[in-house]
């Protein structure tokens, strides 16, 4: 079976570089310059283990030191409301595939180790986006289109 563990620190350039991958799969190929910004963050959020955020990988099985598959998340906590009186809500995001590992399984294993994280800290809800060609794996996993009123602010950098 595939190895899927949890990334650490040392991850933190190849995270990046699968997140790019995913932005530019969904979006137009896009600047990678914020890599180095972000870089000491995502080093911080993987060295801490009983945080909020959670990576999981899987090492690329034909170039050492490179990742092949990436799954990210989060657990937020929201006032509670029927169906989830606790208010913890899972959100899945960063769900990537190294373009030449792609059809492995890979996303399919990183993905449910990453249900399995939220399912241990008492996640009622897990939501996401996808794209059209990552639904039916979503699908398959139980996820369900929802209407989604959400609206967006940005705050410009100054």
């Amino acid at each position: 079976m595939t190895l899927v563990r949890r990334a650490v620190p040392e991850d933190a350039p190849e995270v990046l570089r699968l997140r790019q991958v995913m932005i530019d799969s969904v979006f137009e190929a896009s600047s990678s310059t914020w890599h180095a910004a972000s870089l000491p963050t995502v080093r911080a959020k993987l060295a801490d283990s009983g945080g909020s955020f959670a990576a999981f990988v899987i090492d690329h099985p034909d170039r050492p030191g490179a990742l092949a598959a990436l799954v990210a998340g989060t657990v937020e906590y929201r006032i509670g409301r029927a169906g989830n009186p606790h208010g913890l809500v899972g959100y899945v995001f960063s769900v990537a595939t190294d373009p030449d590992a792609r059809h492995r399984g890979y996303a399919r294993a990183c993905m449910e180790t990453l249900l399995d994280w939220f399912r241990e800290r008492g996640v009622a809800q897990v939501d996401l986006n996808t794209s059209a060609e990552a639904e039916p794996l979503y699908a398959a996993l139980g996820f369900v289109r929802k209407p989604d009123p959400s609206m967006r602010l940005t705050f410009q950098s100054a």
